[in-house]
């Protein structure tokens, strides 16, 4: 999916969910959710989401920015004027080296049997039977009612 909207209010994610985790900004994805947490976060309407969570600081990661850094930006730009940001103070990486992260990110699963036990709690009080769902991304977009 490709981010094309341009966003620089605070979504209230009390009332609707962030952007999908596959939705793509600036080449890779989950920039354009993580967004959406971090107005969210200034904006004091985050309710029960996490900002950052495991994914957030894993993109972070990559793209060697700051979460909080990240979120002042975000506060008072528009997705295009983050995504210039993020070019500007991000680390530069070629389409490659993002579709690598891209995979690995919406491949990312419970990685330990603590985890494993909670996700597959998570997923079968969301839907039972979904053995299809395997991924951290996937059980986002199940439990936000894209899957």
């Amino acid at each position: 999916m490709k981010g094309n909207t341009v966003h620089k209010s605070a979504p209230d994610l009390t009332r609707q969910p962030p952007r999908s985790p596959r939705e793509e900004l600036c080449g890779v994805v989950h920039l354009a959710r993580m967004l959406d947490k971090a107005r969210a976060f200034e904006a004091e309407t985050l309710g029960e989401y996490i900002y950052p969570c495991p994914m957030d600081r894993m993109l972070l990661e990559f793209l060697k920015l700051d979460a909080v850094l990240l979120r002042q930006a975000a506060a008072t730009r528009t997705d295009a004027q983050v995504a210039e940001w993020v070019a500007m103070h991000g680390a530069k990486y070629s389409a490659a080296e993002k579709d690598a992260f891209n995979q690995c990110l919406l491949a990312h699963a419970p990685d330990t049997p603590e985890a494993r036990e909670h996700f597959m709690a998570q997923r079968e009080a969301l839907r039972p039977g979904r053995d299809d769902v395997t991924t951290w991304a996937a059980l986002i977009d199940l439990d936000e009612g894209r899957l």
